[in-house]
């Protein structure tokens, strides 16, 4: 008996079983209709393709504030809170909640209401505040849920929640759930890919790992793909000096006939991922480059970005590279940008990291309108968490901290399937509860899943003899009051 071969074969047969209907269906289909035909049948979403529904978005685009921006200096205004300067926040508002560790021996809890002025935008009227100029011109494209809300209070787990639907590392990653499920529009560039981007407040900031973009249990080639703003954007993108593209063929030919002979002697399947992702890096040679060329963008896109989006690595650079990756088929690319964390100081460097983000983000919602393509990009901003109405630290009317507060934050959606000019939630005079809709990340979760024609309840995987999905076991629901 050989426990080894034993379990190799019954993991091949399992994967067998599961992906053989659609991978059968799938290929037979491919052979009769040819691949531009069958991309057209998945477009029209008839049924025959994955989709669960039709779908209003064929891609998606997120904004990750990591660090937590601060929801009541930027879009849920609280014009009493001035009455209540340094005065304790009430027992009864706090009721008891869980704090961190960083406030939980403070002798009080002062009230730092905004410094920051709010005004209505738009024809819908949404409050937004000063430090969001730009962003403010487009309310009327934005659907504002002030009412999210997570369980986790500290930030790798609750990134890795928003980000994995699960506290604990190792889950698949949405955009990993999306490349499983969807699969790419592109066979020259990932479905799914990473840019992590330069921040401009203090230094130091809460660490992203690779595990945020990873595809957990899925095959490794679902893991999203990060550009790097220095040197080649992928790793061993450029030929050694000596070797040309037909070496580089040949050597990768011989490679993949080594795989192939180890898979027919071991049967792991993760061994055709891996020829895969080869075969992908080598075409990468080609449209990776051709992606990152910014020459034939005109002046006034370029302007309409801000001073910051010749230089890789920046906000703006990035999210002009997700509009291009979008044009060219990416079927999930995320923009991270760190440094919201802001615990004191908080009236020095939020109006830093606004600035990094206001005008390219409402660029990026201005640019795929003007491109008819915001009718079938989603695009969503958000952080982890949000920010207490009291104060960390020392206290002053010019300046003052928050701590994190996971009981209610704001983001924004935007694009295909979504409403604009729509405000969904209501938080308590204090910001500190949820008084109307409720939204958990789960149901933002499992309504990015809708919009791109995916059932949260019906995308799932075997794993240690569990159904998996990336909204978990409890009830989501879908955000309907912002669907179009």
């Amino acid at each position: 008996m050989n426990t080894f071969k034993d379990y190799i074969t019954l993991e091949t047969r399992r994967q067998f079983f599961r992906k053989s209907a659609a991978g059968i269906g799938s290929a037979a289909l491919a052979s009769l209709l040819g691949q531009d035909q069958l991309r057209a049948a998945i477009e029209q979403g008839d049924g025959k393709m994955p989709f669960h529904h039709t779908p209003k978005a064929k891609r998606a685009i997120y904004l990750f504030m990591s660090g937590a921006p601060s929801q009541i200096d930027l879009w849920d205004n609280k014009p009493k809170m001035q009455e209540w300067y340094d005065k304790d926040l009430p027992d009864e508002i706090r009721n008891g909640q869980r704090l961190t560790t960083m406030t939980s021996k403070q002798a009080r809890f002062p009230i730092a209401p905004s410094i920051y002025k709010f005004a209505r935008h738009g024809q819908c009227g949404t409050e937004v505040s000063e430090l969001l100029p730009y962003t403010s011109q487009i309310v009327d494209d934005l659907a504002v849920v002030r009412s999210m809300w997570t369980e986790a209070i500290n930030h790798d787990p609750a990134i890795t929640y928003i980000q994995t639907g699960n506290q604990i590392p190792g889950r698949p990653s949405l955009g990993a759930w999306l490349s499983y499920g969807l699969g790419s529009e592109n066979e020259n560039l990932p479905s799914f890919v990473v840019l992590n981007s330069t921040w401009s407040a203090k230094r130091d900031a809460q660490a992203l790992y690779q595990r945020l973009w990873g595809a957990g249990f899925l095959p490794s080639k679902h893991q999203g793909v990060a550009l790097r703003s220095q040197g080649d954007p992928v790793l061993y993108l450029s030929d050694p000096n000596g070797v040309n593209r037909d070496v580089r063929r040949t050597m990768l030919d011989g490679l993949n006939a080594l795989n192939e002979k180890h898979y027919q002697e071991v049967g792991d399947p993760e061994t055709h991922a891996r020829i895969a992702q080869y075969e992908m890096a080598f075409r990468m040679q080609s449209s990776v480059p051709d992606l990152t060329d910014l020459s034939d963008e005109p002046q006034h896109i370029l302007d309409m970005y801000g001073p910051d989006v010749t230089k890789p690595g920046t906000f703006a650079y990035n999210c002009l590279l997700a509009r291009r990756m979008a044009e060219r088929g990416v079927r999930f690319s995320q923009i991270f940008h760190r440094g919201w964390d802001q615990h004191g100081n908080l009236t020095g460097d939020l109006p830093l990291q606004c600035r990094d983000v206001d005008q390219p983000s409402a660029a990026l919602i201005q640019d795929l309108k003007m491109r008819g393509m915001l009718d079938d990009t989603l695009v969503v901003w958000g952080g982890e968490f949000g920010r207490t109405i009291y104060c960390q630290g020392g206290l002053s009317k010019t300046n003052y901290g928050r701590d994190h507060h996971p009981r209610c934050f704001s983001v924004w959606m935007a694009g295909a399937g979504v409403k604009g000019g729509i405000v969904h939630g209501t938080t308590d005079d204090f910001c500190y509860n949820i008084v109307e809709n409720p939204v958990h990340i789960r149901d933002l979760n499992a309504t990015i899943l809708h919009l791109l024609g995916i059932d949260h309840e019906r995308l799932s995987v075997k794993h240690q003899g569990l159904d998996v999905r990336l909204t978990g076991v409890e009830k989501a629901h879908l955000i309907k009051e912002v669907l179009s």
